[in-house]
């Protein structure tokens, strides 16, 4: 459903995705994971067709995202990490912007605002201005607009940033079932307890490129780390166990004083 073919963007000089190539198919929840500057975001941007790849292409469902974009776009709900919303509309008002930007209005779309405003717990607010929420509030609005037009995959950014853990484990279970149904999710996050738990696969960028792809079992086996931690893996191939070490280091100094 999700495609990267040696995707490549650069700012000037510096490269900040590396040819990538992904294929993330049906009914799979991926695991997009790198530490600060690895590229996720600049990937994740150039899927929803925000920003443009110096080299290679997106594609989703088979439809290239930057030369044939409506189409492609209708099939992608995308969940930024930052909640960019219009403050002077209510939530249902921004709900039904939304929707039309995918030319679904009516009475259908009213419905489908009513029940998604009423799984997040906004339906007492939805005549509200937008203003007056809270972080997770606003979170859990852009996560509805995503959803608002039933998409076939959905590219997500640090979705748990801003969400109390009942909606963090609301949306946990939304996203199991919505891949259950043969749906697509790609989801960049920090939270390696959270990846370890949710992904199918996983893959982890550094300096721009994959360096490893695969199930958690595959990474283990591939990287000969016994029965490993996602987190383990994860800072073998990122050189973050340097950095834990220094920490250690740095304790022990503390600790002697």
């Amino acid at each position: 459903m999700i495609r990267l073919e040696n995707l490549t963007k650069h700012y000037g000089s510096f490269v900040a995705v590396d040819d990538i190539s992904l294929e993330v198919p049906r009914g799979v929840l991926y695991g997009f994971l790198g530490p600060n500057g690895a590229g996720k975001t600049t990937t994740l941007r150039m899927i929803a067709g925000i920003l443009r790849p110096t080299d290679g292409r997106v594609l989703l469902g088979g439809d290239n995202v930057h030369d044939n974009p409506m189409p492609a776009k209708m099939r992608l709900g995308f969940i930024p990490d930052r909640p960019f919303v219009y403050d002077k509309l209510t939530g249902a008002e921004f709900l039904r912007f939304v929707a039309g930007l995918y030319g679904q209005e009516g009475d259908t779309v009213e419905r489908r605002i009513a029940e998604l405003l009423e799984v997040f717990e906004l339906a007492s607010w939805k005549d509200e201005l937008i203003e007056a929420y809270s972080h997770g509030m606003r979170q859990k609005l852009i996560i509805s607009s995503a959803l608002i037009h039933r998409p076939e995959c959905i590219v997500v950014d640090e979705p748990m940033v801003g969400l109390d853990p009942k909606a963090a484990r609301l949306l946990k279970d939304i996203f199991r079932q919505f891949v259950s149904r043969g749906g697509t999710v790609l989801m960049s996050t920090h939270t390696l307890e959270v990846a370890e738990a949710m992904c199918d696969r996983v893959a982890i960028l550094q300096h721009g490129k994959i360096v490893a792809d695969g199930t958690v079992d595959d990474l283990r086996r591939q990287h000969r780390a016994g029965d490993a931690t996602l987190e383990e893996l994860f800072l073998k191939l990122t050189g973050g166990a340097r950095v834990r070490e220094l920490v250690e280091v740095l304790g022990d100094a503390g600790g002697s004083a």
